[in-house]
């Protein structure tokens, strides 16, 4: 029986070892800088600005339970609605546990939370090769923003950028 709940501190090392596996399913398995210090002070630190909820359920082969599926969200906000929407940073389900509703149930939740707070909308980016995701979305009734391109200012332009002159 699976169970869907807000992530609390002794869930970090495997919110951390699912961005992992997020990473390496997205072709970037190098990419993570994260670490279970940063990951427990953004989410449960005196200024934390994330959110996460888990599911838990019994993988095939366990005798318990663990987490098996994360939904990592912050607050967006909409100057044309006037109200906040929820970004989804990232939506992942551990392989040995797809195909029981996790994935579905972990977005009617932040749905629901949206849906309570009056916020505007729920977001989230997805690669545009990721034929499986955009096809759950879809499903679910998600519409694509055509027309919009994600920029990203990182890296060395960053500094370029940023750097006082």
């Amino acid at each position: 029986m699976s169970s869907i709940r807000d992530a609390r501190p002794g869930d970090v090392p495997a919110i951390l070892g699912l961005i992992r596996d997020l990473a390496a399913y997205e072709r970037e398995p190098d990419a993570v800088k994260n670490t279970e210090d940063l990951l427990h002070r953004h989410l449960f630190g005196p200024h934390a600005r994330v959110s996460a909820h888990v599911v838990e359920d019994v993988l095939p082969g366990a005798d318990a339970p663990s987490v098996v599926g994360t939904a990592i969200w912050f607050l967006s906000y909409s100057t044309w609605e006037g109200v906040h929407g929820i970004h989804l940073e990232d939506l992942y389900v551990h392989p040995g546990a797809r195909g029981a509703g996790h994935g579905k149930a972990l977005l009617r939740n932040l749905a629901r939370i949206a849906v309570e707070r009056g916020y505007a909308r729920v977001e989230w980016s997805v690669l545009d090769w990721n034929e499986p995701a955009i096809g759950f979305y879809d499903a679910l009734g998600a519409s694509s923003m055509d027309g919009w391109t994600v920029r990203r200012l990182d890296g060395r332009a960053l500094l370029e950028v940023g750097s006082p002159r």
